[in-house]
């Protein structure tokens, strides 16, 4: 079904890979609406910058060209040095220094000389997703090793276990959803799956439990605890009942949810938006995205951006069908279900329906580091969907 991929070789030639052209077409009306939205958002906020918003789609596209035109398969036996950049990158925040301190999470390091500030734990996202698809295309769909299995979840765990020495628990689950992916579609056993979220809501009960019975009160009479943060506790017990919280996670809530009702059906049009330019909505530039659009483009934008999503997800999961190797399948799927969290992640939170994180919404919310990673991955796809037609050329 697939081609193997240890038989290929650096010295293969490269063939220029065909363009999907239902693919940049979507493309290009989702990246349109969402360099709208953010225009709008950021129009009166002096601490956003929109040509660095623009900078970031030139730069992507640029990438996602090359990478378009790069034989993915090359990296399809990178697994332990795909898990060293990853580890090292993660890590990178916390060395004095060169990390800074942002929110209460450690994941941002200042480049020395320019004065820029990036986070490492995005472009992990893309050097994580490489990893785990070159690790379980080893087994060439079939993973009934219980040794073998407990060997993929270690490896795909390291680097969860480095975001959460930050901690950034938003990106560590971006990364377990990753390795969930892998596992599902990389051949593992469906009792081995079992188990594991079986193991994964005994440990979960067990962090909160010791959690608990740690906590103290600091010098203010505040409560403190030695795992979970503060703010990650309250986002949860928002989400669990958010007409009974005060805090900034429930008002920060409410506001969303105003900003998206008070939208209507065609919305108050472009920069007419109050909630976010009165102050009322938080991070709206980024986080809150979604609330921007549904404010002043209604419900009619909010259906347009999902139809736009839906598209995306579908021609994806197409080019997975038809991939050369199980690699490229892999890359494929761990992508989109990257992608699909952070919409349901997303656009649940601003309803209620998902705890409050933050997580941003893919080719809509500020941020040019987190829209490069998206366009890197989109040339990846490109690849394996233009090597696939080549594939099947030949055949």
């Amino acid at each position: 079904m697939f081609e193997p991929t240890s038989t290929l070789r650096f010295g293969r030639r490269l063939h220029l890979a065909p363009v999907n052209w239902l693919l940049v077409l979507v493309l290009v009306l989702l990246v349109g609406l969402g360099l709208i939205t953010v225009y709008s958002a950021v129009l009166n906020n002096d601490n956003y910058n929109f040509s660095r918003q623009l900078f970031g789609v030139a730069l992507g596209i640029l990438i996602m060209i090359a990478i378009w035109q790069f034989d993915y398969r090359i990296l399809g036996d990178m697994t332990y040095l795909f898990l060293a950049i990853n580890v090292v990158l993660i890590l990178s925040p916390l060395i004095p220094g060169l990390g800074a301190e942002i929110n209460g999470s450690r994941s941002w390091i200042r480049l020395p000389f320019i004065g820029l500030q990036v986070q490492p734990s995005e472009a992990v996202k893309i050097t994580y997703i490489l990893m785990a698809a070159s690790l379980m295309s080893r087994y060439n769909g079939v993973l009934d090793d219980p040794y073998e299995y407990l060997k993929s979840v270690f490896i795909l765990g390291i680097p969860f276990a480095c975001i959460m020495l930050q901690p950034d628990l938003g990106t560590g689950l971006v990364y377990l959803v990753i390795a969930a992916m892998a596992l599902l579609m990389g051949g593992a056993r469906p009792r081995f799956l079992l188990l594991t979220v079986l193991a994964g809501v005994v440990l979960i009960l067990l962090v909160l439990g010791v959690d608990e019975l740690t906590k103290y009160k600091d010098a203010s009479g505040e409560w403190e605890y030695r795992i979970l943060k503060g703010y990650q506790r309250q986002r949860l017990i928002v989400f669990l009942n958010p007409e009974g919280d005060t805090s900034a996670s429930g008002y920060n809530l409410r506001q969303a949810q105003i900003a998206i009702g008070s939208g209507g059906v065609l919305g108050k049009g472009l920069t007419q938006g109050t909630q976010a330019s009165l102050g009322f909505l938080p991070e709206y530039p980024t986080d809150f995205i979604f609330c921007v659009l549904a404010e002043e483009r209604g419900f009619v934008g909010t259906v347009f951006l999902l139809v736009l999503y839906i598209a995306l997800i579908v021609i994806c999961i197409r080019i997975s069908k038809n991939a050369p190797d199980l690699f490229g399948m892999l890359i494929v799927m761990c992508t989109v279900a990257m992608w699909l969290f952070q919409i349901l992640e997303n656009i649940g939170m601003t309803l209620g329906l998902m705890p409050i994180t933050g997580i941003p919404l893919p080719f809509m919310s500020y941020g040019s580091s987190f829209m490069v990673v998206n366009f890197v991955m989109l040339g990846f796809i490109g690849s394996v969907w233009g090597h696939s037609t080549v594939h099947a050329k030949r055949s």
